[in-house]
């Protein structure tokens, strides 16, 4: 992968703030041509800088009450990619992490109620094969949501 330049920086920069931004402001906040702003942004799509892009759904909005992460142990850990393509196919599961520490696994999944929540875990998650145990955190208020900077 290439570095990103100082130009590339100020173009995240303003793009993490609001990605509606139209690239015309953006060319005008950095001081290049908008050409280049388009280039820079699909240079960087395709070196993997920028990775996707979408818009961010409130899902109280959509009927999904709770947010969960749910701690996985795994029963071995080279078990880690044949669990997650498992839970690739559990829409409710919106992130997963192999991670260090107490769990072999870190998990992100909405649920509309209590209900679908325990159908989700006792059903599915806790019936994929290599899943050995789950604990389950339940988020109050998300207090913070944020790119990280640009420096």
């Amino acid at each position: 992968m290439e570095k990103i330049d100082e130009l590339d920086r100020k173009i995240l920069r303003v793009i993490t703030q609001n990605a509606r931004t139209p690239f015309k402001d953006v060319a005008e906040i950095c001081g290049v041509s908008r050409a280049a702003v388009h280039q820079r942004v699909q240079k960087m799509f395709e070196n993997g800088v920028i990775i996707g892009s979408a818009y961010n759904i409130q899902p109280k909005q959509l009927g999904y009450q709770l947010c969960v992460y749910v701690g996985l142990t795994l029963e071995k850990g080279s078990m880690y990619r044949s669990v997650c393509a498992e839970l690739e196919k559990i829409p409710e599961v919106v992130e997963a992490q192999y991670t260090l520490g107490a769990y072999s696994m870190l998990i992100k999944v909405f649920a509309k109620d209590d209900q679908h929540l325990m159908r989700l875990l006792n059903s599915q998650i806790q019936s994929i094969p290599g899943v050995a145990n789950t604990e389950t955190l339940t988020a109050l208020e998300q207090s913070i949501y944020r790119a990280l900077p640009i420096e």
